[in-house]
């Protein structure tokens, strides 16, 4: 699975105003987004669209900003996830969408690898929806060993 660049930013913007949430202030864009080295037009989208979808609050004025509007406890990185990316499924034949696979492939009733994709999935959607804002923010950066 490859995560859009819309979903990237979206979850760092999150994870950065959740790191502020302790403190009640309400975090600038433009902050977010020089801290974050995003592009500020292009992060301005995706927050408006995450205020809209109820994950943040917008606060006017001289002082104000973004603000989650739900403890960070409470906001799954799979939920997020599903908004900004669409359906987390690997392959159209193991869709979330509850539609039926045959309709999505003829080679359904045939297919050796659709329980790889369904198994890929389940533990995508496992890992995901259990992991919340709180979750990454208590987690230390992961090296991953060199190949």
């Amino acid at each position: 699975m490859k995560v859009s660049k819309r979903t990237e930013y979206g979850l760092r913007a999150m994870v950065a105003i959740a790191e502020r949430a302790g403190t009640q202030t309400p975090v600038a864009l433009p902050t977010v987004a020089l801290e974050e080295g995003i592009p500020e037009q292009f992060l301005d989208q995706i927050v408006s669209q995450l205020r809209k979808a109820g994950f943040l609050r917008s606060v006017r004025g001289v002082n104000g900003g973004f603000m989650l509007s739900r403890p960070a406890s409470e906001i799954s990185v799979g939920s997020l996830m599903r908004f900004l990316e669409g359906s987390l499924s690997p392959m159209a034949c193991v869709s979330e969408d509850n539609l039926s696979p045959e309709l999505l492939c003829d080679r359904v009733s045939t297919c050796h690898t659709r329980s790889v994709w369904l198994r890929v999935m389940e533990a995508l959607i496992d890992a995901l929806d259990n992991l919340t804002l709180a979750d990454v923010l208590s987690d230390k950066p992961i090296s991953l060993p060199a190949i």
